[in-house]
């Protein structure tokens, strides 16, 4: 192909190995469109994986340059493209008006009614068609909806009702926690509603195997099959007869479709007194499924057990001390600024402030931390806590859905949420399944007839065909070793932001670390101080620690500490205040106009720090970082700074070594004190002098290589090289920008927890794999077993409760890790 090749229905925005961006008018806020050009593209096993921005019409495509060369690609893309083009694409939509100045927001509501994957696809798919809704997200397993859009809660939980499933709000944690009250009762009367099926069953199927002689047995059974399968049965039917009206079709129709079947079947031959019967096979069909229900609610509740633990941990009421009184009142009364008692023993009803006392706090549940942490006057508390032997008061900083463990809960809910790229194919196979198994049974009923077979025997295959086909088996596949695999995340004190990371750890070849509170404690204190300006140590300590006050970053608070360790003085006011991220600050303080950063700042300042570099070299070969400070444009002071390296810090780097993944400190401090703190821990390349631009650049060049690359840091500059990493670890105590801006948060800092993050990540899509292995290869053996006659309903409905339950089972495994 000839170098001039010009796409007509794209542009090439870049080329790289294995990686391509184009720009596609036609796809441009057309998201079914772009779903169509997917779904051909990724038919290709060339195609690895695609990124789609149906707002601009962007489209980043990974695929196998051996295998399909790039100006081949081109074309083919040309050529889709065109044919997309010309097709009309109509989905139905919700056309009534609708307030377009509403805000976006984010709604996650509790769901209830869903009895496979096809029905959280159905769901999904509902919410997907209504215009005010930009992405909306149902997860089966967890039982949860996640809509972002213009509508209220109550529109969302209109939309859901008229699919045929209720929605339950789980805004508070006192919500949730009734929630976790419905769901025992949800447990309890599944198992109730199995020992009554087969309590009623058993003598049923025990006369169909003896078939003994006398009408009085055939009736005898129909007496025990009908309250089976019209009272413990009874929502199959429902459900089956409430999406057939709206032209849909779950795993409950296919069940409601076989047992009536068996059941219809049965009383004309009941009533003649000659035929085949079937009340054995409806009655244990009703009482296999019952069971595979129960035992699936059990085990989704154990999969869940991490984030119902963390709604445990918040008490009912809390003590409100008012007008020197001490009043019990309900969690959810709590407002900001009050005052609230918290005896020994109890836990922490929300986050606060603590105002007098002393006690140790158990924040083992929060942040992972096995020992308790001291907390006194000033010090933080989160809500959740258990106090220890101290008696502590404190007032409240945070209420409601603002506390820190609401903040966990609801990471690990959206991260729960999230759908892998693997497990987008799934819900695709999934929406078509039910409808392909139906159209297969009937094909089994015609073959069999023309074939001369027996009625009845073409009859029990077609019916064996419905009841051993599994979408639920799919459908749990992906989702419950997500819930699972976050919630052991959860346990360890690592809270992910983004399902997807978890695929995505277990790629990762390269990890930059940050120094200062990533590799480093993030403790720094002052231990040099050279003044070399006209000015006294006071004067200038005080204008100094004035202007770094208003700063967020560990050096800044180091030097103001030091600033008042040494001299008494109140903050003076200060003026025209910028900072820059990865470089320092500019105020003016009075009458001086002050500049503080590190050396490349001030020399882009035009300062001449000649004076000042001498003492450089030395810092940093004790692993000293020097801040540098210039008044009215004159170089005035030196400090140096140390922070020791993390205690975790070096067998961090070692077990990720292990993992076979390169380790690089890329750090905006010097070249001698990142060498110095690189050499403790174990790190063997560095990045010095980086500005938050270079460690994009060099995010960017390990991933133009193939290499997928993660990020740790902590503070506002690292924020851009978190979002750009494949997988961005954020430092639990850092600033919300860079939290915000990461897939994963280690809330007590504990960086080896990023090996065990990347093993327990691997573990896990091992997990993934093996049930859908599982969940695939017994359909495809089932299925056609079932269809020549060689299965009967009775074990093909036990066959299909038992699929789901070992997909969930083997997810279970991963706790074990």
């Amino acid at each position: 192909m000839s170098s001039d090749f010009q796409a007509k229905n794209f542009t090439l925005y870049h080329k790289i190995k294995n990686r391509i961006r184009i720009c596609v008018p036609i796809l441009k806020k057309d998201p079914e469109r772009t779903y169509i050009f997917e779904i051909i593209l990724k038919k290709r096993p060339e195609i690895k994986s695609m990124k789609s921005v149906p707002e601009i019409g962007s489209v980043t495509i990974y695929f196998d340059q051996e295998k399909l060369p790039t100006e081949n690609l081109l074309t083919l893309l040309d050529m889709v493209l065109g044919n997309i083009g010309k097709k009309k694409i109509s989905v139905p939509k919700n056309d009534a008006p609708y307030d377009t100045d509403c805000p976006v927001q984010d709604i996650s509501l509790a769901i209830e009614g869903m009895s496979c994957a096809s029905c959280a696809l159905l769901l999904e798919m509902s919410l997907k068609r209504d215009p005010r809704v930009k992405s909306a997200s149902v997860n089966f397993a967890s039982a949860i909806a996640t809509v972002e859009g213009q509508l209220s809660r109550s529109d969302t939980a209109e939309i859901i009702k008229k699919v045929g499933y209720q929605a339950n709000l789980m805004d508070t944690l006192t919500q949730r926690q009734e929630l976790i009250e419905k769901e025992r009762l949800r447990l309890a009367s599944a198992k109730k509603r199995f020992i009554w099926a087969s309590v009623l069953s058993a003598p049923v199927v025990a006369i169909g195997m003896a078939m003994p002689a006398g009408r009085f047995y055939h009736w005898l059974q129909f007496a025990l099959t009908t309250p089976v399968v019209f009272a413990t049965g009874s929502t199959f039917f429902k459900k089956a007869w409430r999406l057939a009206k709206m032209g849909n079709a779950n795993m409950d129709s296919l069940i409601a479709i076989g047992v009536g079947s068996a059941y219809g079947y049965s009383l004309p031959a009941l009533i003649r007194g000659r035929g085949h019967l079937y009340f054995e096979a409806a009655a244990s069909i009703i009482s296999f499924v019952l069971l595979g229900r129960y035992m699936e609610e059990n085990a989704k509740g154990k999969a869940g057990d991490a984030i119902r633990k963390l709604v445990d941990l918040q008490p009912q009421t809390a003590t409100l001390l008012k007008e020197g009184r001490e009043l019990t009142i309900a969690i959810d009364d709590i407002e900001l600024d009050d005052i609230l008692l918290i005896r020994p023993g109890e836990k922490i009803p929300t986050d606060g402030l603590v105002i007098s006392g002393i006690s140790t706090v158990d924040e083992a549940m929060i942040t992972g931390e096995s020992l308790p942490v001291v907390k006194e006057i000033d010090h933080t508390v989160i809500g959740g806590c258990i106090n220890g032997t101290g008696l502590l008061t404190i007032k409240a900083t945070a209420v409601g859905m603002d506390t820190v463990l609401a903040g966990i809960i609801t990471m690990v809910d959206h991260a729960q949420a999230a759908k892998l790229p693997v497990q987008k194919l799934v819900d695709k196979i999934s929406a078509v399944f039910v409808p392909s198994v139906m159209g297969i049974s009937a094909l089994t009923l015609a073959s069999w007839t023309l074939a001369g077979a027996p009625f009845s025997f073409a009859f029990s295959s077609a019916v064996t065909v419905l009841l051993i086909a599994c979408p639920c088996a799919l459908g749990l596949a992906t989702p419950t070793a997500i819930m699972v695999g976050t919630g052991q995340s959860a346990k360890r004190g690592v809270y992910i932001r983004n399902g997807e990371s978890l695929e995505t750890a277990t790629h990762l070849t390269a990890i930059i670390f940050d120094k200062t509170g990533t590799i480093t404690e993030g403790k720094p204190q002052v231990t040099d101080f050279i003044n070399i300006s006209q000015h006294s140590d006071e004067i200038l300590l005080s204008h100094i620690a004035s202007a770094e006050h208003n700063s967020e970053h560990f050096l800044a608070q180091a030097i103001v500490n030091f600033a008042n360790a040494e001299y008494e003085f109140e903050f003076k006011s200060v003026k025209n205040f910028q900072a820059t991220a990865g470089r320092g600050l500019e105020a003016k303080v009075g009458h001086y106009e002050i500049l503080i950063g590190n050396q490349a700042w001030l020399e882009e300042q035009s300062i001449d720090i000649t004076e000042l570099l001498p003492h450089v070299q030395t810092l940093g070969l004790s692993g000293k970082t020097p801040v540098f400070t210039a008044f009215n444009g004159k170089a005035s002071a030196l400090f140096g700074i140390a922070d020791q390296p993390r205690e975790s810090a070096k067998q961090a780097i070692a077990a990720l070594h292990q993992l076979n993944i390169e380790t690089l400190m890329v750090t905006g401090d010097t070249t001698e004190t990142a060498q110095h703190i690189a050499s403790l821990v174990g790190i063997k390349k560095i990045v010095a002098h980086a500005t938050p631009e270079q460690k994009l650049q060099e995010i960017h060049r390990i991933q133009e290589t193939g290499g997928a690359v993660g990020m740790i840091g902590d503070g506002i500059n690292d924020a851009p090289a978190l979002a750009a990493a494949n997988v961005g670890f954020a430092i639990g105590h850092g600033t919300d920008i860079a939290i915000e801006s990461a897939d994963l948060t280690l809330v007590n800092g504990d960086i080896s927890k990023v090996a065990e993050t990347v093993e327990l990540s691997t573990f896990t899509m091992k997990i993934i794999k093996q049930n859908l292995f599982w969940a695939f290869g017994y359909n495809t053996i089932a299925i056609p077993i079932a269809a020549v006659g060689k299965l009967n309903p009775m074990i093909a409905s036990a066959a299909m409760a038992l699929s789901s339950v070992s997909v969930i089972v083997n997810s279970l495994r991963i706790n074990g890790k």
